[in-house]
C-alpha cells in the first residue's frame, strides 16, 4: 500500500504537524550514491516534489533553472534542487555534498546527495560517515559499475548498516524484470559478504516518479515496498544510546572561581548525577555532581546532548580528555590499526608525521606500516608500500601520545579520525580505528598521587628536554655535556641522553636505515618523556635528521618543556673535525646511510636556540643555553645556589 502524504496549504503548519507526528520514529539519516548520471539528485528532487515539500517560490525558481540548465526539455529537472553550485549546474554533475531535511507523517529524514565522480570520493565518504542507510543507485542500462563497488565498500567501512539497491531508469530498459534481477544478483555477489544488516532491492524510475512514493503499474511484478515506504518503516537501532558512556571534553567551563565544569557533547551512552566517571587517560575516578545546561540542570543526559558535567572531586581534565564509564572504558593506546581512505594527490608513505584529529584531541601521528590495500574492483587484499588518491589501506598507526578510542564499528564518533598535513593544514585522509596494537586490551593507566608538577617543586626547577640536533661533529655532545655540568653546579637535577651511548644498550638492535632512525628517535623520545615526568632536565644529543621525528618528540611533552637546540655547523666544518673518523669511512663507502653524505639532514625551521659552532667556543654556547633556561623560568633563584662542583 502506497504511503499517503496529505499536503497542507501553509508550509509552516505542514512542517510542524509532521515533526510532531514523526517524533517517535526519530531521524533517519541516509545517503544517495552511485556512479555518474545514475540519477541521485533526480531521485531526491523527485522525493521532495512528490511529498509536497517544495515551497512555491522554490518550485518557480526550479522551473526557470530547468529551462536554463536542465536536461529534460520543458519538463522540470529535479536534479537542480540538489545541485546548488553554479559549477554543478553548468557541468550537470554533483560536486559537493548536499544535505536536505524533510519529514512525512511517519518519520523525519536527513538525506545527503553525494558526487558520483571518483575524484570526489572524499565527499561521498563525508556524507556516509553519519548515515544509517545508503541508497546505491544503479543505471539499469549499465548495471553494476566500479563506482557502485567503491561506494558500497566505503559505506560499509564507514559504518552504514542498511543498503537500498535502487535500480534506476527502468523505463529505459522497458521495465524488464529479468534485467532487474540480473543486476540485483550481480550486486549481491559484491555486497553479501560485507555484513550489512539489510539489503533491499527496488526497481524505479526517478524521472517518472515510479516506485518512489507510490507503486508503479509498469512494474507490478515487484511485490516489495516503494522507496519511501521502506525509508519510513525500516528500524534503525540507536547504537549510541546503548553503548557505554562517552563524553569528549571540548572545553573546561570556568566562568568564575566558584564553578568548574567540563563541557562537551555526549557521543554515546547516558549519565546522571551520582554516576561514577573516569578520565580515561589519567585513570582518575570521581562522581557526577550535576549536569548543567543553558536550560537548567538535567536529571539525566544521553547521546547527542550538549552538557557541562560538574564533578564532585577536583580532578585534572582538559580539552581532548574523555569521560567514560569506569566499568566499560575505551582503549587508551598510542598504537592501533585503522582503515584509511587517502584523499590527496601526494601519496601516503610510511614514516611521515601528520596531525591526527579524533574528537576534540589533536596529536602527531605516523603511519608505521601499510598491512594491505583493498582492490576496490575485486575487494581483494593486495600488497603495497604507498596509498594513492582514493585508495584504501589497512594500516598500523603510532601517535605521539596515547589517545582514548573505541573501535569505529562500536562507536563511530569515538573511532573515526582524520589525518591533517602539518604544513598545509589540508585534510589528507579519513580513518576508522579497528583495534589496538597494545599487548593487552585490559591495560589502563594507573593514577599516581605524586605528579610531575609536585616532583618539579621538590627539585626546585621545572622539567624540560634540551634537544641538541645537528650533523655528526657539529658539537652537540660537547655543548650538552657542558650545559649539564653547569646545571648540576647550580643544584639542578639532570640526566644526559647521548646517541652513541643509547645505541650500546636500549637501541643496540637498530641500524641506520631511515625506518630504523625513526624508531631510534621514537624510543629515545619515550625515555626523555619519562625523565621529564620525573621532574628532571634532560639533555638529549642526537643527530635526529628528520623534522617529523623531532616534532614527534616535541608532541610527547608539554609545549614549554621541549627546547630544540640547533647545533649548526656547515658540513665542511663538521667533516674537517671528524673526531671519530666517520666521515672518512662514509666517503670511502664503508658506512652507508651516513647523514650529510648519502642520507639527508633536515635542519630545524624555528628552533628555540641556534648555536653556530663554526666561530664561537663551546663554553660560550653552553652559557647561552643556561641563560635561555633562566629567561624561560625553568631554572632561577630557587635553584641558583652554588654547590662545590668544579667545572
Amino acid at each position: 500500500m502506497a504511503t499517503k502524504v496529505t499536503p497542507l496549504r501553509k508550509p509552516e503548519a505542514r512542517q510542524s504537524v509532521r515533526e510532531l507526528a514523526a517524533a517517535e520514529m526519530g531521524v533517519l539519516r541516509f545517503i544517495t550514491c552511485g556512479s555518474v548520471d545514475d540519477g541521485k539528485s533526480t531521485l531526491i528532487g523527485r522525493l521532495l516534489y512528490d511529498t509536497k515539500l517544495i515551497f512555491e517560490d522554490q518550485l518557480a525558481s526550479l522551473k526557470k533553472d530547468s529551462i536554463k540548465h536542465g536536461t529534460q526539455g520543458e519538463n522540470i529537472d529535479f536534479a537542480l534542487l540538489l545541485d546548488g553550485l553554479e559549477a554543478e549546474r553548468e557541468q550537470g554533475i554533483t560536486i559537493d555534498v548536499a544535505y536536505r531535511f524533510f519529514s512525512t507523517d511517519k518519520r523525519k529524514f536527513i538525506v545527503a546527495d553525494t558526487p558520483g565522480h571518483e575524484q570526489y570520493t572524499r565527499n561521498m565518504a563525508k556524507g556516509a560517515s553519519t548515515a544509517d542507510l545508503a541508497v546505491i543507485l544503479i543505471d539499469a542500462r549499465k548495471g553494476v559499475l566500479p563506482q557502485s563497488k567503491r561506494h558500497t565498500y566505503i559505506a560499509n567501512m564507514l559504518g552504514v548498516r542498511h543498503i537500498v539497491v535502487a535500480v534506476n531508469k527502468m523505463d529505459l530498459v522497458e521495465y524488464s524484470r529479468a534485467r532487474f534481477h540480473e543486476i540485483v544478483a550481480s550486486y549481491l555477489q559484491i555486497a553479501e559478504g560485507l555484513g550489512f544488516e539489510s539489503i533491499t532491492p527496488i526497481p524505479m524510475s526517478a524521472l517518472k516518479g515510479e516506485n518512489i512514493t507510490k507503486k508503479a503499474e509498469t512494474m507490478s511484478w515487484h511485490d516489495g515496498p516503494t522507496l519511501l515506504e521502506h525509508l519510513e518503516t525500516i528500524e534503525i537501532a540507536d547504537e549510541r544510546a546503548n553503548a557505554p558512556f562517552r563524553l569528549p571534553v571540548q572545553w573546561v567551563n570556568r566562568p568564575n572561581l566558584d564553578f568548574r565544569g567540563f563541557s562537551g557533547t555526549i557521543i554515546a551512552g547516558s549519565v546522571k548525577p551520582g554516576d561514577e566517571v573516569v578520565v580515561t587517560k589519567s585513570g582518575k575516578i570521581s562522581k557526577v555532581k550535576s549536569i548543567v545546561t543553558a536550560d537548567g540542570d538535567l536529571p539525566q543526559a544521553s547521546a547527542g546532548d550538549a552538557v557541562t558535567l560538574v564533578i564532585t572531586d577536583e580532578i585534572d581534565a582538559s580539552r581532548g580528555d574523555v569521560f567514560a564509564s569506569p566499568d566499560a572504558r575505551p582503549e587508551v593506546s598510542n598504537q592501533f590499526t585503522a582503515n584509511i581512505l587517502w584523499m590527496t594527490e601526494e601519496e601516503l608513505t610510511t614514516g611521515h608525521a601528520y596531525l591526527l584529529k579524533i574528537g576534540a584531541q589533536t596529536v602527531q601521528a605516523t603511519v608505521t606500516a601499510i598491512r594491505h590495500k583493498i582492490d576496490i574492483n575485486t575487494l581483494d587484499k593486495t600488497q603495497g608500500h604507498a596509498l594513492g588518491l582514493n585508495e584504501i589501506g589497512f594500516c598500523n598507526i603510532s601517535t605521539s601520545q596515547p589517545i582514548a578510542f573505541d573501535p569505529y564499528k562500536v562507536i563511530r564518533e569515538a573511532g573515526g579520525f582524520i589525518l591533517i598535513d602539518r604544513f598545509t593544514n589540508q585534510t589528507v585522509a579519513a580513518g576508522m580505528i579497528e583495534f589496538t596494537l597494545s599487548r593487552s586490551t585490559n591495560v589502563h593507566r594507573q593514577p599516581m598521587d605524586v605528579t610531575k608538577a609536585s616532583r618539579g617543586l621538590l627539585k626546585g626547577h621545572k622539567p624540560a628536554v634540551l634537544w641538541f640536533t645537528g650533523l655528526s661533529g657539529a658539537g652537540k655532545s660537547t655543548i650538552a655535556n657542558l650545559v649539564e655540568r653547569k646545571l648540576a653546579a647550580m643544584g639542578a637535577h639532570t640526566y644526559a641522553l647521548d646517541g652513541d651511548n643509547i645505541r650500546q644498550g636500549l637501541n643496540k638492535d637498530l641500524g641506520f636505515t631511515d625506518d630504523e632512525r625513526i624508531e631510534n628517535i621514537r624510543r629515545i623520545g619515550e625515555v626523555a618523556k619519562l625523565f621529564v615526568d620525573s621532574g628532571l632536565i634532560v639533555t638529549a644529543s642526537f643527530i635526529s635528521p628528520f623534522r617529523a621525528e623531532r616534532d614527534m618528540v616535541r608532541g610527547l611533552v608539554d609545549k614549554v618543556e621541549f627546547i630544540e637546540i640547533f647545533v649548526d655547523a656547515p658540513l665542511a666544518v663538521a667533516e674537517s673535525r671528524d673526531p671519530k673518523g666517520l666521515y672518512k669511512k662514509a666517503r670511502l663507502g664503508q658506512i652507508r646511510n651516513f647523514t650529510g653524505i648519502d642520507s639527508p639532514y633536515e635542519p630545524p625551521v624555528t628552533p628555540e636556540l641556534r648555536l653556530d659552532t663554526s666561530g664561537a667556543k663551546a663554553e660560550e654556547l653552553a652559557d647561552q643555553v643556561v641563560a635561555y633556561l633562566h629567561r624561560q623560568g625553568i631554572v632561577g633563584a630557587a635553584v641558583d645556589q652554588s654547590l662545590d662542583f668544579s667545572i
